[in-house]
């Protein structure tokens, strides 16, 4: 038996939750809840809450919550780089930038071709410290998660910031409005949220799937990995089996490395983003619509090759 919170799509997902384990609220009050990143060195947990323009903090000790940032520039996404530094997608600065350990911010990138970024939505690193981020346009739209103002790009588009240099070049131009990104465990693969279904009735609400090439960053073989037919897919993680644990309008969907839905984590929100947590990384920490919500699987999060074997 399975408690409420677990919903069992295919026999392979049973042993990747605890029949026992129900989903725990941990927070609430917030606008629109979004990019969660987790510092195992302090356990605590940072997540957005954007059009509130504040970054919130998890103390994984004690159970607190307090403001981290505050006005924050309207972060979306975020994620924590190799050497244990918080990286932030910006809507209202409409650029990727960087909180060091002194607590000063770096700004990272913030336009192309000498045009600004839309603004920057979802962020990962990968194992050479190259940044890749996703730019839609949702940080523009409105002043609700932003400033409202025109695209000087002119699209959406994919981006990757080289570590040796600086210097951004786009991945991939052929999203309508590219969102939640990461790498399979061992990188060889890069997945990609399109959520072009908010601006178009018959957009796409689907993931994509592409084979990343030996220089490390050109993507090939592009194919819908998985689709929704009511909802979107956002952010999601990768654990170290290579499922895809992303969020959906129903909770968290996990996805088998075959595209085959194995079964999902209920949750009373529409879900914008999540990440693996705790210090065994088996902790699911899940940005609902206006909560934090949190839930023990049986999987582990997925970390950069060099750090695994670290």
């Amino acid at each position: 038996m399975f408690t409420e919170s677990l919903e069992i799509r295919d026999p392979r997902f049973r042993k990747l939750v605890f029949g026992n384990v129900h989903l725990e609220k941990l927070w609430t009050g917030g606008r629109w809840t979004e990019g969660p990143a987790y510092f195992p060195a302090g356990r605590y947990l940072v997540w957005s809450d954007i059009p509130n323009d504040r970054v919130m903090r998890l103390d994984e000790t004690d159970g607190s919550v307090s403001t981290f940032l505050q006005p924050a520039r309207h972060q979306n996404g975020h994620t924590v780089d190799r050497q244990g530094r918080l990286v932030c997608c910006e809507h209202e600065g409409r650029c990727v930038s960087r909180i060091e350990h002194d607590g000063s911010t770096t700004i990272l990138a913030s336009e192309i071709d000498g045009k600004r970024f839309n603004s920057p939505n979802d962020v990962v690193v990968k194992s050479d410290d190259s940044i890749w981020f996703s730019d839609p346009t949702y940080g523009i739209d409105s002043e609700y998660e932003g400033s409202a103002a025109p695209s000087e790009i002119g699209g959406s588009h994919v981006y990757r910031i080289d570590p040796r240099d600086g210097r951004v070049h786009a991945v991939a131009q052929d999203f309508h409005k590219p969102n939640g990104l990461c790498f399979s465990p061992d990188e060889s693969l890069l997945y990609v949220a399109d959520t072009g279904a908010t601006h178009s009735e018959d957009g796409p609400r689907h993931i994509r799937v592409f084979r990343v090439g030996a220089d490390g960053y050109t993507l090939t073989e592009g194919r819908v990995f998985a689709s929704l037919d009511d909802g979107l897919f956002d952010g999601f993680r990768c654990d170290t089996a290579g499922n895809v644990w992303t969020s959906a309008h129903d909770g968290v969907r996990c996805y088998a490395p075959d595209g085959t839905l194995l079964g999902i984590v209920r949750v009373p929100e529409v879900v914008a983003n999540l990440c693996f947590g705790g210090r065994k990384r088996n902790r699911l920490y899940i940005c609902g619509t206006t909560s934090l919500y949190a839930i023990y699987v049986n999987a582990h999060g997925a970390t950069w090759p060099d750090a695994a074997r670290s």
